[in-house]
C-alpha cells in the first residue's frame, strides 16, 4: 500500500457556543470520489462511501478521528502534534462533507491563531491504498482504500504541485496487528 494524500482548499471556520464555552470547528469537503484530483488520483465512489463507513465507526463514532497541523509523511497518528477532532463525514453526492473541532493542544491553538489572523488553511487527507495506472493516464485507488485520516491542516502553498507528493518513493506501508509498519520495497523486492 502506498501513502495517498489530498488537498481540499474550501474549509470555512465556524463558531458554536455550549455552555459559555465557545468552540471553534472547520468545515468544508474533505474527501471527493468520481473526479481526477489534481494528484491524477480518482476515487471510486463505493470505495469511498465503503471506507468512509469503516473509519466514521471505528473512529469518528469512539472520539479517535484525529488530524496534524502540517502533514507528515507516515499514515500514523501522532497525537503531540494533534489539532483537530473530527466529529462528522456526511456524504453529498461524490463529496464527503466534514467538520472538525479545533482542539485546545498547542497545535490547535495555532490553527486557532491563524484562523483568528485570517489565514487561509486548507485540509488534506491521509491514507494507504493500492494505486491502478489507467488508460486515461491517472491513478484510479483500489478498493484497499484505508484512511489513516480525513483531515490534517496544511497551507495553501503557491505551489499546490510540489506541496502534495502523494506517494512516498520507495516505502510501502502495511497494517500489521492494529498499526502500520513502513517496508521498504527494494528490500522486500530482494528477499523474493
Amino acid at each position: 500500500m502506498k501513502l495517498i494524500t489530498e488537498l481540499t482548499e474550501d474549509v470555512k471556520y465556524l463558531t458554536e457556543e455550549k455552555d459559555g464555552k465557545k468552540n471553534l470547528y472547520i468545515e468544508g469537503p474533505f474527501l471527493v470520489s468520481e473526479a481526477v484530483n489534481r494528484n491524477r488520483r480518482m476515487y471510486k465512489e463505493e470505495t469511498m462511501r465503503k471506507e468512509v463507513h469503516r473509519y466514521t465507526e471505528q473512529y469518528i463514532n469512539k472520539n479517535r478521528a484525529f488530524g496534524e497541523l502540517g502533514h507528515p509523511d507516515t499514515p500514523s497518528i501522532n497525537l503531540d502534534r494533534t489539532c483537530i477532532k473530527i466529529v462528522s463525514l456526511q456524504e453529498d453526492g461524490d463529496t464527503f462533507r466534514g467538520k472538525a473541532l479545533v482542539l485546545d493542544t498547542p497545535y490547535g491553538q495555532i490553527v486557532r491563531n491563524l484562523i483568528d489572523n485570517d489565514v487561509n488553511l486548507g485540509v488534506s487527507s491521509r491514507a494507504l491504498g493500492s494505486l491502478q495506472m489507467t488508460k486515461e493516464g491517472y491513478n484510479l485507488v483500489q478498493d484497499d482504500l484505508r484512511l489513516a485520516t480525513a483531515a490534517d491542516i496544511v497551507a495553501d502553498p503557491s505551489a499546490p504541485g510540489a506541496f502534495v507528493q502523494g506517494i512516498m518513493e520507495n516505502k510501502e506501508w502495511m497494517f500489521v496487528e492494529g498499526r502500520f509498519v513502513e517496508s521498504d520495497i527494494d528490500y522486500s523486492k530482494q528477499q523474493i
